[in-house]
């Protein structure tokens, strides 16, 4: 089996995709894309491991929970969305994982009562609406360090050599203040980060790009885009799993004038 692409993907508000909009093609574009990439793979992957924006931990901590459900954490959504349904079996990856970590020197928790969050549940509905693929989820590290997060993507790298899709689910632009409800119209100073980010990740040599995420909130208007970084930090987990590779611009739009940026690195 070849290695397995990994991706950034931006996974929309909440659950965005399941729900009225106005303009009523508001996340439109995203949602085609996020319900496509999956399926343009070369190969069909073994599993999926996905890394959220919406869990942190202490350490870096696997879910194990034997059947994830749902856990709906967002709030004053309409009440259909309360009622999605993806019932995606567990991947047997624990002991896989806990090798990779323990050989890279690096703890590793668990956690068997945690359900799929919708970082993981919303844009897994959209590339995977069989919910037939194998999945497994490990959290952040509370702190949120560039440099830990780029380690423990090269940590797990092997993984993609043996057929696991990578995904860091998070957004390109988080600032939720700045979100142009009714509106698409380009919000002001927030291409200027878009443009570093993806001049970072696609054409920066793989360890310049490293330095460059390392030092992000050193970026034109990064503090703006990212008040908090927590939806950034999956891109470094992606990076680090691809310390050789370049990245791709896999997808870029805009939503509530925000500009938005999924990459790709092979």
């Amino acid at each position: 089996m070849s290695k397995i692409p990994a991706y950034y993907i931006p996974h929309g508000g909440g659950p965005c995709f399941f729900m009225d909009w106005n303009p009523p093609d508001t996340w439109d574009a995203l949602g085609t894309w996020l319900g496509s990439y999956a399926a343009a793979l070369p190969e069909k992957p073994r599993a999926v491991l996905f890394f959220s924006a919406h869990w942190e931990e202490p350490e870096f901590t696997l879910l194990t929970t034997p059947k994830p459900g749902l856990y709906y954490d967002y709030y004053d959504f309409p009440p259909h969305t309360y009622d999605l349904h993806w019932p995606a079996p567990a991947a047997d990856l624990k002991e896989r994982v806990r090798q990779l970590t323990s050989g890279a020197g690096m703890k590793l928790a668990e956690d068997s009562t945690r359900d799929y969050d919708h970082g993981v549940f919303v844009p897994g509905l959209l590339a995977f609406p069989q919910a037939d693929m194998p999945v497994a989820q490990i959290s952040l590290k509370r702190g949120l360090d560039p440099r830990e997060h780029l380690a423990l993507g090269r940590a797990l790298a092997p993984l993609r050599d043996e057929g696991v899709l990578f995904v860091g689910s998070g957004m390109s632009f988080h600032n939720m203040r700045a979100f142009r409800y009714g509106s698409n119209e380009p919000i002001p100073g927030a291409d200027a980060f878009d443009a570093w980010l993806t001049e970072t990740v696609c054409h920066s040599n793989p360890a310049e790009r490293e330095e460059r995420l390392a030092h992000w909130a050193q970026a034109p208007e990064a503090r703006f885009a990212h008040p908090r970084e927590e939806h950034l930090i999956p891109l470094m987990i992606i990076a680090g799993s691809a310390p050789e590779a370049s990245g791709s611009l896999a997808w870029h739009g805009r939503a509530m004038g925000a500009p938005l940026s999924a990459y790709e690195l092979g």
